[in-house]
Order: C-alpha cells, then sequence, then structure tokens
C-alpha cells in the first residue's frame, strides 16, 4: 500500500487560522483508509469535532463545500490540485504527494523510450514533486526532456479532464508517471505520439498503444450504435467543477436540430441505476465528467457518448479527428 505526505502539522496550523468547532474531511477513494487516523489527529490537536465525507470524490471538480455548507467551518479536501472555482465555505487543499520511489519504473522505460531523443514528461497530482528527479534521470541518460504548463494545471500535470500541458510540446514520445491507463490514453489521442507509461507502485512500464487501439474500436462502435438513437438524454452534472450547463443546453439543441429529441438530465454522481426510470430513450451524451463515457461505458445497456462523440453522430466532426472530452477553467 502507497504512503502519502498528508502534511498533518501543516494542516493544522493553517487550520488555527480559522478558529473552527467542525471540520470536514474529503478524499479521493483511494485515501479514504486514511481517514480515521487523520481525524483522530485532528481532533486530538484542534479540539474540533470532525465530519469526514464518505461520498465518492472524482477531483477537484467535486469538492464537497456545497454539501457541507451551514454544517462544518472548514473543509480540508485531499489529493488534488485547486481549481479556479469559487467555495461556499473555507477548503484547505492537501495534495497527498505520495512517497514512493520512481527509479525502478524510470530504469525500466529506458528500453521503451529507446530510439527517441525528445521526451515530454507527465503525471498526476501525487507525483508532481518527483518531476525534477524523473527529468534529470532522462536526462543523465541522454534524452532532452520537456514539460510545460496547461490551462489552470502545472507544469507536467495531467487531469482526468485537462490534457492542455502536453498538447505543445515539439517532443517525439511521452512518457507518463502513475497509474492507470486513462491518463496516457487521453495523452496519446490529444498528441498523436507514442506514450510510455511508467507505474511508479509496480515498477511496470508499457507502451499504451495497444490499449488505445482497443478503447477506440470501443468507442467506434459506440458512435456505430448511436446513430440509430432518435431519443437522447443530455446528461448534466450538479457537481460545481462538472456543471457545464451551456454545454448540455448547446448539446439538446444540436440534436434537436437533427430532427431528435432530447432531454436535459441532472444528477449528482451518474449511475445507471438511476437511469433506469428514462428506459424510452435510445442513447446518452455526457456533458458532465468527460471520463464517464470511456471509463464505465460497460455499465450501460445504451451507447453513453461524450460531446466531441456526438458531433461525430451528427456529421459535425470526422473521425479522423476524434479526441477526447476537456474541462479547461
Amino acid at each position: 500500500m502507497a504512503d502519502y505526505q498528508f502534511e498533518t502539522s501543516k494542516v493544522i496550523e493553517k487550520a488555527k487560522k480559522y478558529n473552527p468547532r467542525i471540520i470536514g474531511l474529503q478524499f479521493p477513494d483511494g485515501l479514504k483508509i486514511h481517514a480515521l487516523k487523520l481525524a483522530r489527529k485532528l481532533e486530538k490537536e484542534l479540539g474540533v469535532t470532525v465530519l469526514i465525507s464518505a461520498d465518492p470524490c472524482y477531483g477537484a471538480c467535486d469538492v464537497a463545500d456545497t454539501k457541507l455548507e451551514g454544517i462544518v467551518d472548514l473543509l480540508i479536501h485531499y489529493g488534488h490540485s485547486p481549481l479556479p472555482l469559487d467555495y461556499n465555505i473555507p477548503v484547505i487543499f492537501i495534495e497527498a504527494y505520495a512517497k514512493v520511489d520512481i527509479i525502478p519504473a524510470l530504469r525500466s522505460s529506458l528500453k521503451l523510450l529507446s530510439g527517441y531523443d525528445k521526451v515530454g514528461v507527465a503525471t498526476t497530482t501525487q507525483h508532481l514533486h518527483l518531476l525534477d528527479e524523473a527529468i534529470k534521470f532522462l536526462e543523465d541518460h541522454g534524452k532532452k526532456v520537456l514539460s510545460a504548463k496547461g490551462v489552470g494545471t502545472r507544469r507536467g500535470q495531467v487531469l482526468g479532464c485537462n490534457f492542455s500541458s502536453v498538447k505543445e510540446l515539439d517532443v517525439d514520445v511521452y512518457l507518463f508517471i502513475g497509474s492507470g491507463d486513462f491518463h496516457p490514453l487521453g495523452i496519446r489521442l490529444f498528441t498523436g505520439k507514442p506514450v510510455i507509461a511508467a507505474d511508479p507502485y509496480t515498477g511496470q512500464v508499457n507502451n499504451i498503444e495497444d490499449f488505445a487501439d482497443r478503447i477506440l474500436r470501443i468507442r467506434f462502435a459506440a458512435i456505430t450504435r448511436a446513430r440509430e438513437a432518435k431519443k437522447w438524454g443530455v446528461i448534466m452534472s450538479s457537481k460545481k467543477g462538472q456543471k457545464r450547463l451551456s454545454l448540455a443546453l448547446n448539446l439538446k439543441k444540436l440534436l434537436e436540430d437533427s430532427g431528435r429529441e432530447a432531454f436535459i438530465i441532472i444528477l449528482d454522481d451518474v449511475s445507471p441505476e438511476l437511469l433506469v426510470p428514462f428506459r424510452d430513450l435510445n442513447a446518452f451524451v455526457v456533458s458532465a465528467c468527460p471520463r464517464m463515457p470511456v471509463d464505465d461505458y460497460h455499465l450501460y445497456d445504451k451507447p453513453i457518448l461524450t460531446p466531441i462523440e456526438l458531433e461525430i453522430v451528427l456529421g459535425k466532426r470526422g473521425w479522423e479527428d476524434y479526441t477526447l472530452d476537456e474541462i479547461l477553467f
């Protein structure tokens, strides 16, 4: 199990400035196992009552400030970088950097990076503090390494909904440092360049190309199925960082202008069970989290598309211009 830097002393000092009586704690699912230990420490050191949010948390787009307004005096949100949003209550963000040795994974990546001179490096919030170490290692092994800031993201940082930091780099290949397939998939689709994924927790390294090809085949099949759909649901999120009303309205208009029926359905957490009452609908398009149609497609028995995929269905975009949906702040 990975260990993380929760910066408890720093949190306590910051929290004192708000003189709170009740503090809320919020974590992504992978960090919730640490909640009790942290709550115990905060209650002991600050003499407060701590409320732990057990709801799912998918990112900084999903801060529990609205739910906890009027209940807590301060919210401490772990695991994500803040977005440029207005919060209803004071929020302290702690990025919870992973304590992990990235050198074994980087060393394993050299074989797959062989033949490439210019390497773009990207990672997620938990590993940003390791970026300079990774760059130095690659440069010491003869690579020219580039990284950049994005729109609302830090140097080398990619989010599940924001890949702007990697789009303009003049490189031959990208190295993604982190776990999971979605982020390297996004880099591959947004840049068209080869992507090597290095997992610092397992030490495993792989080329994302086969996975990207499989996902593209699945997405093409969903688009093909959706072409026959006449009744659509436009899924909109009530989460502050995903609440793209103007996009939802535009998607509804696009569908209606094409002779199809469209209804906007607003939810907090999107799930197949909550869509069961709308069985008359033939397909869905998501204006909420861009990851949902790609990550969770297998949970739905009807096509569930991104806005870009809907454009392909309606003939507004060609398949050769396929990419992922993004939320840029």
